[in-house]
This record gives C-alpha cells, sequence and structure tokens, in this order.
C-alpha cells in the first residue's frame, strides 16, 4: 500500500464514544446528519457501550457510504476473533479500519488480524492509545512496519503525540486519526472557553468547537478529526470545519492563546 493509498483525509468524522447508549433511533439521526454534511468516517469500539450495535442498526442499508473505523478491545486472542465476528455481522462483512484499542496484546492479536486482512475482510490495520505514557509502545508498534493507521489524542491541551508519534506516522506513511479533537478528559476547560465574537471572525468560524477541529486539522500529518456528539446539529456545525480553508500559524496561535496555553 502507497503512502497516498493510506490516507483518510483531512475530513471531519465522527466519534461515539459516550454518545448512542445502544440507540439506534439516536444513531440514525445523527448518522443522517453526519452523511449529509459529507462526513466519511466514523470511529467506534466495542468499550463505547452499545454504539457499535447502535451504529450498525443505523448504517443499514447506506454502509457503502462511509469508512467504518472500529477496534480490538481484550487480552484474549479467542475473544477478539468473536468481537470481529461481531462487528462483520453488524457492518455487511467487512471492516475499513481495524484498530487494536489501548495497545492491548497487540502482539498478540496483530498475527490474525493481518490474515483477516489478507482475507479481504479488514481493509487497514490501526493502533491506538490515549495516554502520553504509552507513547513510547505505539512508536515501537508503528515501527514494525505492519501497521497503516494510528490515533491518538490531539488538541491544544495535548500535544505530546508532536514529539515522535506525528513525526514518524509521516515518514512511515502511517494515516493518523486525531482523537479527543475538542479536550476529551480536559472538556471542562474547552467548555470555560467563550471566545469574544471578534475572535471567531478572525478565525473564520461560527463556533469554538470549529476552531478546535481546524487547529487540529491544520496539522498536514492528521488526516481525520473525531469529535463525538449525540446531538444531529453539533454533527453538522462540526463537519463545516472541515470545508473551512486550513488555519495559518498565526491562527494556530490564536486558538492556543484563546485555549490559555
Amino acid at each position: 500500500m502507497t503512502m497516498a493509498e493510506r490516507r483518510l483525509g483531512p475530513v471531519v468524522g465522527l466519534g461515539t464514544w459516550s454518545t448512542f447508549d445502544g440507540d439506534a433511533e439516536l444513531a440514525r439521526r445523527v448518522l443522517d446528519e453526519a452523511l449529509a454534511a459529507g462526513t466519511l468516517l466514523v470511529d467506534t469500539s466495542p468499550m463505547y457501550g452499545g454504539a457499535e450495535t447502535a451504529l450498525g442498526a443505523a448504517l443499514a442499508g447506506r454502509r457503502s457510504e462511509v469508512l467504518l473505523a472500529t477496534k480490538i478491545w481484550t487480552p484474549s486472542v479467542e475473544e477478539g476473533k468473536e468481537q470481529l465476528v461481531r462487528q462483520l455481522e453488524l457492518y455487511e462483512g467487512r471492516v475499513d479500519v481495524e484498530q487494536i484499542h489501548n495497545l492491548v496484546a497487540w502482539r498478540e492479536h496483530l498475527p490474525w488480524l493481518e490474515g483477516e486482512r489478507d482475507a479481504g475482510r479488514i481493509e487497514r490495520l490501526g493502533v491506538t492509545h490515549y495516554q502520553a505514557s504509552a507513547f513510547g509502545e505505539l512508536a515501537a508498534a508503528l515501527r514494525t512496519g505492519r501497521f497503516d493507521v494510528l490515533q491518538v489524542p490531539y488538541n491544544p491541551w495535548e500535544r505530546e503525540c508532536e514529539d515522535e508519534l506525528l513525526p514518524l506516522a509521516a515518514e512511515l506513511g502511517v494515516a493518523v486519526i486525531a482523537m479527543r479533537p475538542l479536550g476529551g478528559s480536559e472538556a471542562r476547560r474547552r467548555r470555560t472557553v467563550t471566545p469574544p465574537a471578534e475572535a471567531l471572525a478572525e478565525l473564520g468560524v461560527e463556533t469554538w468547537a470549529q476552531a478546535l477541529l481546524c487547529w487540529a486539522l491544520a496539522d498536514e500529518r492528521i488526516d481525520s478529526v473525531i469529535p463525538a456528539t449525540g446531538r444531529p446539529e453539533r454533527t453538522r456545525e462540526n463537519a463545516r470545519a472541515g470545508e473551512l480553508p486550513p488555519f495559518t500559524d498565526e491562527q494556530r496561535r490564536l486558538v492556543e492563546k484563546l485555549a490559555g496555553v
């Protein structure tokens, strides 16, 4: 696979952490807005409550319209295989990006997942972690040359991936999905930020969420951001960030100043 074939975007995708809680109708309404706004990538996981099941129901009849990214999350190879079987049932026989979640047993899972990829049931393999303390092991996983996709936190408060992982991903041609682009565990800080209207105008955005998404996408090593929301109207607002001109260095610095970092 060439570097060009590995690229995912840049796009504003849709995350599903703490959103649907098994509510298929809510998932359908959110997905309706996401697809109407041009969202291509949807990310989920077995650890996200009932998100996988709700998303599978919402995708019925339109599976081909999205890149579906999900995860294997278990120390057991046998259970991991069962998770994939369930995912293939939900997502019409294929997973576009299968990620080993939080590096759990990644060395054990990788061989059988490569076999599934070779059989055509998985298109790309990825690896994720949300803690900077695990980034050294993430780098080791990437250096095997056996992963196509990396998912890590990236926002003005969490920039540790810039030190090693983003340069390494660029060198290896690995696509990068930015989780927690709106702040994630630092959401309490994000919610206290109310930029003045003139600052949003200078940034060319309508909302603070759009400013954060544009900030992340301005780094050319980021292929996609996956803000999670259970509010259909927010889905469309977020997606607009992918249509805006890339932020300049000056605009990125303004976002960082507004964020207090």
